[in-house]
């Protein structure tokens, strides 16, 4: 019945898919942690970067980001990222960095949305007792913040995962790749289809119901 997947590295193909995710999930999570960071801020340029920077990237689509990454950065400006010349290395850590730049301007609204939960008496109470904004916005703000909005985070973290496919477009060796050229190759589109979709529903439904769980269970009580 799975004839058609001998001769195709499909674990292989999800495995990179999985890097892809975890690799730009971590970086997300901390270039959307300081974008937040920025937009709360009391200094307005930073709070002028920060709303230019979430406003611009939303509103670019993640395929644009991705082919400029590879056709602008790699090869009109020659940017390598890092010091091997494997060509596959490189168009993975340029979908990497461009997933990391994309999502991390929705990693910063998700976390501005939980510091504004975060009530102003506890950060007027800080300064009170001699905290910079800084320590403020790290020992007491924060931690709250990310408490209130990990449901949303497991939600980024989702599309992310899904988003991962768009790397087909500048030859990453992951699922949505090997699909196009297994469905290419063999006649069972229908049966492929389904293999890939099953596959891409086990990386993201037990993630997401575990967070939707830790979420409930570290939520803040107001």
């Amino acid at each position: 019945m799975f004839d058609f997947l001998e001769g195709y590295d499909v674990l292989g193909a999800f495995w990179t898919t999985v890097k892809l995710t975890a690799l730009s999930a971590v970086g997300s999570l901390i270039l959307g942690t300081v974008l937040a960071a920025m937009r709360v801020s009391p200094v307005p340029l930073m709070r002028g970067f920060g709303t230019a920077y979430v406003n611009i990237v939303r509103n670019i689509p993640l395929t644009v980001i991705i082919v400029f990454s590879s056709l602008g950065l790699a090869d009109i400006f020659g940017m390598t990222m890092g010091a091997s010349d494997d060509f596959n290395l490189q168009g993975f850590r340029l979908a990497v960095l461009s997933l990391v730049v994309y999502h991390a301007a929705f990693v910063c609204e998700a976390l501005r949305s939980g510091i504004n939960t975060v009530p102003v008496g506890q950060a007027e109470a800080a300064r009170a007792i001699g905290l910079s904004f800084s320590q403020s916005l790290r020992l007491i703000v924060l931690p709250q913040a990310f408490r209130s909005v990990i449901v949303p985070l497991a939600n980024v973290l989702i599309a992310l995962t899904k988003n991962t496919t768009v790397a087909a477009a500048i030859g990453v060796a992951e699922a949505a790749t090997l699909m196009k050229t297994m469905i290419e190759n063999e006649a069972q589109t229908l049966a492929i289809a389904a293999v890939f979709a099953l596959g891409f529903v086990v990386l993201t439904l037990p993630t997401g119901l575990f967070l939707g769980w830790l979420g409930k269970r570290l939520a803040v009580k107001r």
